[in-house]
């Protein structure tokens, strides 16, 4: 058996842990701005109704995105906490350790069951209402899978080791991507706003002054 080195972050850990708190801090600033540019101050003033308005104002891609990413964010944070929290208590709420005989049943079991289901279902389904919905089970599909992603690679339980931390880095990792890709959704619709809209507008203004122009003569 190898010896397992104990569990301590390096600087690479820390780096993406870093960029991925950046990257989601960046979204949610960009999303407050937004709203206090767009919103009058008393919609500013009730946070709830401007989220929740600007939530059904936006594509449905974007609506995707942000349920994927806050619900995978969401359940690896809630996932970690909950086991640290196991290997102290036999239960945690309703949360214990699962085992099935002499197996003990790892989260990244339901994990991928709910992955699959949730991404078959959308596929088949191909109904763009749905994606909004079916992106959040996705995402905790997700966040269980990659959870202990360290274990599928190494075969062992290394959860709780240096090379568990693997787990942290691939998800930390995948986290940043996704809000980056959440941003450059943000501006790629910015731009629509600035380069299509004014050719729209100039194309509607020459049709305009052609039919004026036919109409003197």
């Amino acid at each position: 058996m190898r010896r397992r080195r104990p569990l301590a972050p390096g600087r690479g850990t820390l780096l993406l842990g870093a960029l991925a708190t950046a990257t989601l801090a960046t979204v949610v600033a960009i999303e407050v701005r937004r709203a206090r540019r767009s919103g009058s101050d008393e919609a500013v003033a009730d946070v709830a109704r401007v989220a929740r308005e600007g939530y059904r104002d936006v594509p449905t891609r974007e609506n995707s995105m942000f349920n994927l990413l806050t619900s995978f964010a969401t359940t690896f944070l809630v996932v970690r906490t909950v086991t640290y929290a196991l290997r102290t208590r036999p239960t945690v709420g309703p949360f214990r350790n699962l085992r099935v005989g002499r197996h003990h049943i790892h989260h990244y079991v339901p994990g991928i069951v709910i992955a699959l289901v949730s991404g078959a279902a959308a596929i088949v389904t191909r109904d763009e209402r749905l994606e909004p919905v079916l992106a959040v089970p996705f995402g905790v599909g997700m966040g269980l899978t990659l959870d202990e992603s360290a274990l599928l690679l190494e075969l062992e339980d290394v959860y709780w080791t240096r090379e568990g931390l693997l787990s942290v880095q691939i998800t930390l990792t995948v986290m940043a991507m996704l809000g980056a890709l959440a941003l450059g959704l943000r501006f790629l619709r910015r731009g629509e706003e600035l380069v299509l809209v004014p050719d729209a507008a100039s194309t509607e203004a020459d049709l305009i002054a052609r039919h004026g122009d036919a109409t003197a003569a």
